[in-house]
């Protein structure tokens, strides 16, 4: 490719992974919790923590978990079963806006991994190895799920 072409690609994944890298690493985050079901009382061994179970709920249910007011003075309320949270506030129509904005994430995501791609095969220095990693990260986890 020619220099000029290379660092307009370079500089389309600045861009596009400076902007993406918030949403990148609090999903990233918030799934790998998941995996283990941390924001599950069984899965944490008793009540997980309010920040674990606020990213779950924005990585599951596109919405902030509702915050219970706790009881008045004097008044002793039940204990409340475990129940899977409830998005904040007034209830909203549609977390339609948030999800447009989760599959643009995605295809941004999409976008900036193939760039990333595109620069690594292009220099020569690195192309070997990168092509060895690239069919890696493709191989390995399809090995690991027949494990």
């Amino acid at each position: 490719m020619k220099p000029k072409t290379m660092q307009q690609i370079r500089r389309y994944h600045l861009y596009v992974g400076m902007f993406l890298a918030p949403a990148i690493i609090l999903f990233s985050l918030s799934g790998a919790l998941q995996t283990f079901r941390l924001q599950e009382e069984k899965g944490y061994g008793g009540t997980p923590p309010t920040w674990i179970v606020w990213m779950a709920s924005v990585h599951k249910d596109d919405a902030l978990p509702r915050i219970k007011a706790p009881a008045p003075e004097g008044e002793h309320a039940e204990a409340p079963k475990p129940a899977k949270p409830k998005p904040a506030g007034p209830p909203r129509k549609s977390a339609l806006p948030f999800k447009i904005f989760a599959v643009l994430l995605s295809i941004g995501l999409i976008i900036s991994a193939v760039l990333g791609i595109v620069i690594a095969l292009n220099s020569r220095v690195t192309r070997r190895p990168s092509i060895v990693a690239l069919i890696a990260g493709v191989v390995v986890p399809i090995l690991l799920l027949y494990l």
